[in-house]
């Protein structure tokens, strides 16, 4: 089959992605540009995968905190890299049968993973239209960990949010967000990192979905200020792959330009820190090199789930194209770019 521009439909209505005997609402099968999907998952026990992860960016430092129910584990993690110092920190627990996780069946509500060694919530506030971010761990790398922060959404920003159907059996939907003003702060120990939201941005990689037991993905994700515009992106690969859709788009000044293409990736599989060439299949939209900058790898072998991640901190160069064709050059574009093997 050639390359191909997908005919990919864009959603505008409210929709449940299950059937009543949780099978794929072949009718939600689609995109938009606000979270309107309700993930009613049933039934498929044990195959069932859930989890929101949120990261917060500035020119100083990067933090992520993430909550995981894959059904027969549960899953909770934070990490922390400094860019002036390389330091990186990160903790991990790990749960039975998704003990100790509140996960949500839309975007904005609560999501939650407590227990003795971690505390994370995500609290949304429908008043405000913010979601809270707070993290306790009394134990990150022996030290004592606080993190709190607060996550704007302004009016009109767009997000992307994705169908992906592999069949009426296993299918994922993502919720994308780059580009959130974000405010809080990190203390490890003494230490105080402050972001403020003139110059720090929120994303979230929302998932809820039956998925195949063996897969492997790219993903690149970034959202920052380049000169004087605020530029975001989420570029994924191979997953979607025969889906006939796919989750990539870029973030121009708070709308979504969707891209109804592949995006491929050349990397050197066998030294991940060289840099990696990012581009659209058909257009000229895409085209970027990662410089990488720290390889974050994480390796878990427990119960079901086997998977490798080298989920790879960097910057993008570049340009990008907005729909009218104008050139966007990017510059020094601190994001992820990201290399995952799973069986699950």
């Amino acid at each position: 089959m050639g390359k191909v521009f997908f005919n990919e439909k864009e959603m505008m209505r409210g929709i449940n992605i299950c059937q009543d005997n949780g099978t794929l609402n072949e009718k939600s099968i689609g995109w938009s540009r606000n979270p309107i999907f309700h993930c009613n998952l049933k039934g498929n026990k044990f195959r069932k995968k859930k989890w929101n992860y949120w990261y917060m960016i500035n020119e100083d430092c990067l933090f992520s905190a993430t909550v995981a129910d894959l059904d027969y584990i549960g899953m909770a993690f934070v990490y922390f890299y400094d860019f002036n110092t390389r330091e990186f920190a990160e903790k991990t627990v790990i749960t039975p049968l998704g003990k100790g996780c509140s996960i949500s069946e839309k975007v904005f509500e609560n999501v939650e993973f407590s227990n003795d060694k971690l505390q994370v919530l995500f609290k949304w506030n429908k008043y405000l239209k913010s979601m809270s971010i707070l993290v306790h761990c009394k134990d990150f790398k022996g030290r004592n960990l606080t993190a709190k922060f607060s996550v704007f959404y302004p009016e009109g920003h767009e997000t992307l949010n994705v169908l992906i159907p592999w069949n009426k059996n296993k299918f994922q939907f993502t919720s994308k967000q780059n580009c959130l003003p974000t405010e809080g702060r990190i203390m490890i120990n003494n230490k105080t990192y402050t972001f403020d939201k003139s110059n720090s941005f929120a994303g979230l990689d929302f998932g809820r979905g039956i998925w195949p037991f063996k897969i492997m993905w790219n993903w690149a994700t970034a959202s920052g200020n380049q000169q004087g515009r605020i530029i975001g992106f989420n570029l994924g690969a191979k997953w979607t792959d025969g889906t006939g859709i796919t989750e990539n788009a870029l973030l121009i000044d708070g709308k979504i330009l969707k891209l109804n293409e592949c995006i491929l990736y050349d990397y050197d599989k066998n030294n991940l820190m060289k840099p990696w060439s990012i581009k659209t299949e058909i257009s000229d939209k895409v085209n970027l090199i990662f410089k990488p900058i720290y390889d974050r790898m994480a390796r878990t072998d427990v119960v079901l789930l086997k998977s490798t991640v080298h989920q790879i901190i960097g910057e993008f160069y570049g340009e990008i194209k907005d729909e009218q064709g104008n050139i966007i050059n990017i510059k020094a574009l601190k994001g992820c770019a990201e290399e995952h093997y799973a069986k699950w």
